[in-house]
């Protein structure tokens, strides 16, 4: 009997299935220095304990993208590893934030499938939960995944796609115990630019760029622990190119996006994204956001805004689509996500 796992394909996901992950990660604060030297991350709620204490909490946590790499690593050899492609992102919230010396698991629960017109690949959609060593679940979140089939032949599922939100309602948003900005230093964040500042509709040039590396999005696929062949095996795809893990070009997105959203501090709420284009190595990523809504939150000097986030291989800002609707070829990621920005 073969002791190996050559991980699910299409057929063998079952509606309702619930998979529990294995190999719980426990972060350090190593995560945190090799998140910052993998992208230039630099905003300083996850830069500085002094800075996040301040704003009222205990120290600064690990960085909400990092924690989410953490929890999706630990689904991938059960959920993508036999991936065509990482599709989209739905009704995502961080519900509480993560330290080092906090221990993460993950599971997930297939909420949906559909097999492609090819009959050679289905998607499957599936709800992750993460949750830290007390069982509290810090984050959750709804992807779905391209998978092959291991039989073409095999019969295909009654198709069922999942009805997701398509914008989290601003008061679902978890704000951190004891977050305050009423006494925010806009010194030491780097902008001064408030909630107030940004208007619903505005349009955001981050003018940096970064050019992708080899070695780069593979340290940081290890580093994840995403075992998703198409990040490694070079044979695996026709092209002979190593995909680079979406969450790769998330993290540089996002950080790029400092320039102009320094303030943009915590995300906790992922309403939608989608992975428009394949990216590979020696594409240079530039970043563009775009201002979709603003609310008030309970907490002091805290205010929510809602940010349209866009990586695209160095093209023009703000072209998103063309007039068919289809994204354009320049265009890697689109994502809309709440982030927490002082009043």
């Amino acid at each position: 009997m073969a002791k190996t796992n050559p991980g699910r394909f299409f057929e063998d996901y079952t509606l309702g299935q619930v998979i529990e992950h294995a190999v719980p990660r426990t972060v350090s604060g190593g995560e945190r220095a090799l998140y910052h030297a993998l992208y230039p991350a630099r905003h300083a709620l996850y830069s500085s304990d002094a800075f996040a204490q301040a704003s009222g909490l205990p120290k600064a946590p690990i960085d909400d993208l990092a924690a989410f790499h953490v929890v999706f690593g630990k689904t991938v050899p059960d959920v993508s590893l036999n991936a065509v492609a990482n599709l989209g992102y739905a009704e995502g919230r961080w519900l509480k934030p993560v330290y080092e010396g906090d221990t993460l698991r993950s599971t997930s629960e297939v909420i949906g499938l559909k097999q492609n017109s090819n009959g050679k690949t289905g998607v499957v959609y599936v709800r992750t939960r993460g949750m830290n060593q007390s069982g509290d679940v810090v984050m959750e979140y709804v992807r779905w995944v391209m998978v092959r089939k291991r039989d073409i032949d095999a019969p295909a599922p009654e198709a069922v796609v999942p009805e997701l939100s398509k914008v989290i309602d601003p008061a679902d948003l978890v704000i951190p115990e004891g977050l305050d900005f009423s006494n925010y230093d806009f010194t030491l964040a780097g902008e001064s630019h408030r909630w107030g500042d940004y208007e619903i509709g505005e349009t955001i040039d981050h003018v940096d760029g970064v050019t992708l590396e080899e070695a780069e999005h593979m340290m940081a696929t290890r580093l994840w622990q995403n075992t998703a062949k198409v990040h490694f095996d070079a044979t695996f795809r026709p092209d002979g190119q190593r995909l680079i893990y979406g969450g790769h070009i998330i993290s540089l997105a996002r950080a790029l996006s400092f320039n102009g959203l320094a303030n943009a501090q915590m995300i906790v709420g992922l309403n939608g994204g989608a992975h428009a284009n394949p990216a590979f190595s020696g594409l240079t990523v530039k970043a563009w956001s775009q201002v979709l809504d603003k609310a008030e939150t309970g907490a002091p000097g805290v205010g929510a805004i809602r940010l349209r986030l866009v990586a695209t291989k160095g093209g023009a800002p703000f072209e998103l689509k063309g007039d068919d609707g289809k994204y354009n070829p320049d265009v890697l990621l689109d994502l809309d996500y709440w982030a927490l920005m002082p009043l």
